[in-house]
C-alpha cells in the first residue's frame, strides 16, 4: 500500500522528526556515493528528501513517483525534476541511470519483481543502486506515525535474497535510524545526539532501515555452436560410390541428345 505524497512531504518538511530522518540517511548516502559529478542520478518512491544533494554536481536528476503514490513539483522554486510513472513502467532509456536510489518504492510496491526488472533495465553498465527499506527487527516498522511502518520490512537476508533472485550483486550494506519513532519532544531532544552517537557504535539489529547498495549481474552470453572440431564428421552421401569416367561439358551433352 503507497501512502499518498502529501502525507509523506509533511512528515519530511513540515515535522522535526521527518528533519532529522533526512539528514541521517543524506549522511549515509553521502558515504556511499560521496562523488556523483557528470552523472545520472533518479529516485523511485519518494525520493525528492535525499536527491537535493546531488543536484549541484550530477549531469541529470530526475525523481520518479508512481502513479499510486501521486506526484508533486520538485524542487521547489526550480524547473521541475519530478514525474508520474508506472510503478513498473518508467519512460527512461535502457541503461540511462548510473546512480539509483529507491526510497518508499520496494516495500509498498505491487508487483517487486516486476518493479526489480525495470530497475535492472535502466541502470546502466557499471551502474548503482540504493534500497532504503524499513528493518524488519527495528522499532520503525513497528510504528505508523512515521512512512516507515507501511508495506513490507525485510531483514538483510531477506532482502539481499530478492535481489539476488532478479539478478542484482550486493556490493556493500549500511544501516540507520536509531534515534525513536516518536514525535514527542524529549525523543526529539535526543534524536540527534542517538544518531550522532550511532556513527561510531552502530547497532544493526535496532536500526530502523536497512540500506543494501547494488549492482546489476550480467551473465556472459551462450557460444554458439560446437566447441570442439569433430574428428570423423559423418558424410552426407556415405557409402554412395563415386561416378565413374570424365565429366561431360554441357555443349557435347547437348548434341548427343
Amino acid at each position: 500500500m503507497h501512502l499518498d505524497v502529501v502525507d509523506l512531504r509533511a512528515f519530511y518538511y513540515r515535522t522535526q522528526l521527518g528533519r532529522i530522518v533526512q539528514r541521517a540517511l543524506n549522511h549515509k548516502i553521502n558515504q556511499i556515493w560521496p562523488d556523483s559529478r557528470g552523472q545520472t542520478v533518479a529516485g523511485f518512491g519518494f525520493a525528492a528528501p535525499v536527491l537535493r544533494p546531488f543536484l549541484a554536481t550530477s549531469r541529470r536528476v530526475m525523481c520518479l513517483m508512481p502513479g499510486q503514490q501521486g506526484v508533486l513539483a520538485w524542487p521547489e522554486g526550480d524547473a521541475n525534476r519530478s514525474v508520474l510513472v508506472e510503478e513498473t513502467l518508467w519512460p527512461i532509456q535502457t541503461g540511462l541511470i548510473d546512480k539509483l536510489i529507491v526510497l518508499h518504492g520496494l516495500e509498498t510496491c505491487e508487483n517487486r519483481d516486476a518493479l526489480l526488472r525495470e530497475i535492472w533495465r535502466v541502470l546502466g553498465p557499471g551502474g548503482r543502486v540504493l534500497f532504503i527499506v524499513p528493518n524488519r527487527s527495528g522499532l520503525w516498522a513497528r510504528r505508523e506515525v512515521t512512512p516507515f511502518g507501511f508495506g513490507q520490512p525485510y531483514s538483510l537476508a531477506q532482502l539481499e535474497t530478492q535481489l539476488k533472485r532478479n539478478r542484482f550483486m550486493p556490493v556493500r550494506h549500511m544501516s540507520g535510524l536509531y534515534a525513536a519513532p516518536s514525535h514527542r519532544k524529549i525523543s526529539i531532544r535526543f534524536a540527534r545526539f542517538i544518531e550522532r552517537f550511532s556513527l561510531r557504535f552502530p547497532l544493526p539489529i535496532a536500526a530502523g532501515v536497512v540500506m543494501i547498495e547494488a549492482t546489476k549481474q550480467v551473465y556472459a552470453p551462450n557460444q554458439r555452436g560446437i566447441s570442439e572440431a569433430v574428428r570423423k564428421p559423418l558424410g552426407v552421401l556415405e557409402g554412395i560410390a563415386k561416378p565413374k569416367g570424365k565429366p561431360v561439358s554441357g555443349r557435347v551433352a547437348a548434341e548427343n541428345r
